[in-house]
């Protein structure tokens, strides 16, 4: 009788392990297995190609799946693994997909780091599919710039649990042309539930001082990049669209980067290429509204290095701020060692909605050569409705 209980329990240690391996329960931080550390039976590997679907664990892979690790070489190429010793590289036409535990009506974003094996335009794909199979929730994410020194960038992207259960696919489509022993890298993937913050009297805005985004590995120097988005998608930024062809926004922490305020806050990386847009409704045509701001140097090497500006300037930080028809532009010149300055625009609202802007009128590089893109960070945005414009408004 005891030999017995002995195997029931250990039946309903199987099951769960294997429930385990299925489905990942949600919570703020890495999904499971998502650093590749957990490797794949030697059996399942061909060199370093993955041979069965579900060789890696927690993972189901198809196409041309690579399990490397750390300072493996490709010819005369290192291969970089941007967190711990393992990562996984994708090739024609592969996929990595895991099934995710959320509850349904909520907002998530996903954070994963990604660098490219070959100087050529890779794509990844992310998906989410509910396990009813309806609706798809894709995007697809360019990331053939690379905006750090270190050879890799972590990558932001969001959507909205339509079922308890989620598939969550991230696939490498293979591009007319693409060299086949090429294919990006992919590591360190966390999920992060989405607070949608809502506007209040004291501020119009939604997300206006940046605290609520995507998910921030506590190691990570370089910020995470929130791509742009169609308006209709779901944002890992909630209230801000990033509108550009294929550049990013930053979204740093205060931890690593001087924030003006809060513990959160966006830096413009991409000079005139990127602009950071929300569209207010429930403005009034031609009542008048203050829009406030801070800009700031994040204190990591920016504006004492290389710049290309659009004014002569040279090194100083500018950007541009419009609602409406009105604009103004709030320079910052503290040669990388960080600081502040408040921003203020009065102006007679359009037809709902309102569209507020920020774009970096510069393009900028750290001060230590090492080509990592950066530029001015954008804090504690606010707006509010005026009974009527400033004394010095009128005048003007």
């Amino acid at each position: 009788m005891v030999i017995d209980k002995r195997r029931a329990a250990l039946v309903v240690l199987l099951v769960c392990a294997t429930a385990l391996s299925v489905v990942s329960a949600v919570g703020d931080g890495p999904l499971m297995n998502g650093n590749f550390e957990y490797p794949p039976n030697q059996s399942q590997l061909s060199g370093s190609t993955v041979t069965g679907e579900n060789a890696i664990p927690y993972w189901k892979t198809t196409g041309t799946v690579e399990y490397i690790g750390s300072g493996q070489q490709q010819g005369d190429m290192i291969l970089t693994v941007p967190e711990g010793a393992h990562a996984l590289r994708l090739g024609r036409d592969a996929s990595i997909q895991q099934q995710i535990s959320v509850t349904q009506g909520l907002y998530y974003s996903i954070t994963f780091r990604a660098s490219r094996t070959c100087a050529q335009d890779e794509m990844l794909s992310l998906t989410v599919v509910p396990v009813t199979g309806y609706p798809t929730q894709s995007g697809e994410l360019p990331i053939q710039t690379v905006y750090t020194s270190c050879g890799w960038d972590s990558y932001s992207w969001a959507f909205k649990a339509e079922a308890g259960i989620v598939s969550f696919t991230i696939s490498h489509p293979y591009q007319d042309g693409e060299d086949d022993t090429c294919g990006p890298i992919v590591d360190a993937i966390a999920i992060k539930t989405l607070n949608i913050p809502q506007p209040t009297q004291n501020n119009m805005l939604t997300n206006g001082d940046f605290e609520e985004g995507p998910y921030i590995p506590p190691d990570s120097r370089s910020g995470v990049m929130v791509p742009p988005k169609d308006e209709d998608d779901v944002s890992p930024l909630p209230g801000w669209t990033v509108m550009s062809y294929r550049k990013v926004v930053k979204y740093v922490d205060s931890a690593h980067y001087a924030v003006p305020g809060g513990g959160r806050a966006v830096e413009l990386v991409s000079g005139v290429e990127t602009a950071l847009v929300q569209e207010v409704y429930g403005t009034v045509e031609g009542a008048w509204y203050r829009l406030e701001f801070t800009v700031g140097d994040a204190a990591n090497g920016c504006g004492g290095g290389s710049s290309t500006d659009y004014s002569p300037s040279g090194g100083v930080m500018k950007v541009k701020a419009s609602a409406g028809a009105s604009e103004t532009i709030v320079d910052v010149d503290f040669h990388g060692a960080g600081g502040s300055k408040r921003g203020k625009l009065e102006f007679q609202a359009p037809p709902s909605p309102t569209r507020v802007v920020f774009v970096s009128l510069g393009y900028h590089t750290r001060s230590d050569n090492s080509g990592t893109l950066c530029g001015p960070v954008v804090d504690d945005v606010s707006l509010v409705a005026i009974a009527q414009p400033s004394a010095r408004r009128l005048l003007l």
